[in-house]
């Protein structure tokens, strides 16, 4: 099989995050699509929701489609949760199976940054989704991806690719240009603390969990 793995805060999970999938899912012909949220990340922000809460709206949010799934394997990991860490135990899991990990540029680009970087781009092929503000261009600059910008040019038309290449690991990374959805998490909790209508920006059930729990406000049901 061919099985897309998503990690994220999901921090809230919403309709950007979705689509992404469900075109990846479609224009690569993935069996499934793994949602992982994460537990206890490394670079933690304040207004983290807890695991929990991002556990249960990312199986709201992923309701009604039959190929996606969503893993507990992060939150109820008491240690901090590393992809390195996540990317070995899916291995065994799903041995013999084709693993892609799929992100954004910018988070390819921080990967670098990541524990065992090296490591983590020898375990998985990879899936990386274009976002509002982002080139495909700009991976000319990843140390693990020996591509010219004028390679990954073509890329910035509506609709072009998927574009294929090899990471310096021999695994494979696919470029991928998905409908832009200018929606992002932290603007959704910045529109809840405020009192502003999140509608249309995340599934209704995760609208619903979100309000019935008094996330990403001041009161204490956040954690």
């Amino acid at each position: 099989m061919k099985i897309g793995i998503f990690g994220g805060t999901f921090n809230p999970v919403h309709f950007g995050h979705l689509r992404a999938a469900e075109e990846a899912r479609e224009k690569l012909s993935l069996d499934k699509v793994l949602f992982i949220p994460s537990g206890n990340p490394p670079l933690k922000t304040a207004d983290l929701a807890e695991a929990r809460h991002r556990l249960r709206m990312t199986q709201l949010a992923v309701q009604g489609n039959r190929a996606f799934e969503v893993l507990d394997m992060e939150c109820i990991r008491p240690e901090r949760s590393y992809t390195v860490d996540t990317l070995m135990s899916l291995q065994q899991i799903y041995a013999g199976d084709e693993l892609y990990f799929m992100l954004g540029i910018d988070a390819f680009l921080d990967i670098p940054n990541w524990w065992m970087p090296d490591r983590l781009v020898s375990l998985a092929n990879f899936i990386l989704f274009s976002r509002p503000g982002q080139r495909f261009t700009d991976l000319a600059s990843s140390p693990y991806l020996p591509v010219e910008a004028e390679a990954l040019s073509g890329l910035e038309r509506i609709g072009a690719g998927p574009f294929t290449a090899r990471l310096k690991t021999g695994k494979e990374v696919v470029m991928l240009q998905v409908t832009a959805l200018n929606i992002s998490s932290t603007d959704i909790r910045r529109r809840v603390k405020s009192g502003a209508s999140i509608k249309y920006l995340l599934p209704e059930q995760v609208e619903s969990f979100i309000i019935s729990n008094s996330l990403y406000t001041d009161d204490k049901k956040n954690n």
